[in-house]
């Protein structure tokens, strides 16, 4: 079994201070394997990088459009969001406009990752709620899928009918059957794949159109809505955001827990998984944006790449004091 190899890198000074390895795969319209790292074949869990997947029962059994949902509320579905008021505004009134309300929620209370939001929560004496959760867009979308099929409110259930749409879609766009699932940081169940066969299911998206079918024209809309709202799907200063917005509508990307990532890329048809074993966000957020670099979707000297790549360490006085930059053999052939 191939080993993890280096993907980025930590100096300080003329010392390596410190090393992410991890495994990635880049595939083909085919879903074959263009150029890969480390173990194409090695088991994962997607996390959040799985989102888009998830979504696909919501729009293709027709619930979301029995819902009358939006592209800006299919972003939401594939979203880790911030919990800034942009975010909870939004999943507030979807859910008003089911009947529902915080508690009908599984995911549990999140502090926001918004400063703002934050500050104005503990100012007020208010609590964090479900919908400040990163995962409330998803949650959202599950409930408006549990309503179309009528089934019981418990939807994290692995045996739940929203669970088992999940996992069916996630076993036939990645091409292989799920050996097993974890709990997800919001209770759902998220079902394990390989490296090759999530690549396999971001190419798919990547050549999905709509009017090709039902499938390919739901994973068309659930892509387009990520890369038409880029602010909904993570929010300012996050990677995904400022990474889709860095390349201007061209390229979809996710990141996942424990330092996974994948990016969707429609004008060529590829897909790329990428996960970072040490589970170290940083890592991760190096090695995609080197990736896309290497495959000139992402210009190395924007600012949004910077920040990840190459990406000067300073220290509290101010003082530049190392350097992350991505292995060699990841930037370039």
């Amino acid at each position: 079994m191939p080993q993890a190899v280096p993907f980025a890198e930590i100096w300080r000074g003329p010392f390596l201070e410190s090393v992410h390895r991890g495994h990635a795969v880049i595939c083909g319209p085919d879903g074959q394997i263009i150029e890969a790292w480390g173990d194409p074949d090695c088991v994962v869990l997607p996390r959040s990088s799985s989102k888009m997947i998830q979504g696909l029962p919501l729009v293709e059994s027709g619930a979301a459009d029995a819902a009358g949902l939006t592209q800006a509320q299919l972003a939401l579905a594939c979203a880790s969001h911030e919990g800034a008021a942009i975010h909870t505004k939004a999943v507030n009134a979807w859910m008003a406009d089911m009947g529902l309300s915080d508690d009908d929620f599984r995911c549990g209370p999140q502090e926001p990752r918004d400063i703002e939001e934050r500050n104005a929560l503990i100012r007020s004496g208010q609590p964090v709620c479900r919908v400040h959760n990163n995962c409330s867009g998803k949650h959202a979308g599950f409930l408006t899928l549990t309503r179309h099929l009528k089934a019981g409110p418990d939807y994290v259930d692995p045996a739940h009918p929203v669970q088992l749409a999940g996992r069916t879609a996630l076993e036939e766009v990645t091409g292989l059957d799920s050996p097993g699932y974890g709990i997800d940081g919001c209770s759902a169940p998220n079902f394990a794949t390989t490296l090759h066969g999530m690549a396999r299911a971001m190419a798919f998206f990547a050549t999905a159109r709509e009017g090709q079918g039902t499938r390919a024209s739901a994973a068309a809309r659930l892509r387009d809505a990520m890369i038409a709202y880029p602010e909904l799907v993570a929010g300012e200063g996050r990677a995904c955001t400022e990474l889709m917005r860095a390349m201007n509508g061209r390229v979809a990307v996710k990141t996942g827990a424990e330092a996974f990532f994948i990016a969707i890329i429609p004008e060529t048809g590829m897909g790329i998984a990428l996960k970072v074993t040490d589970g170290g966000t940083r890592g991760a957020e190096c090695a995609i944006a080197a990736l896309l670099v290497r495959l000139g979707l992402l210009d190395a000297e924007n600012p949004a790449t910077r920040k990840r790549m190459n990406a000067v360490i300073r220290n509290f006085a101010g003082l530049e004091t190392g350097v992350m930059r991505p292995a060699e053999g990841l930037l370039s052939a």
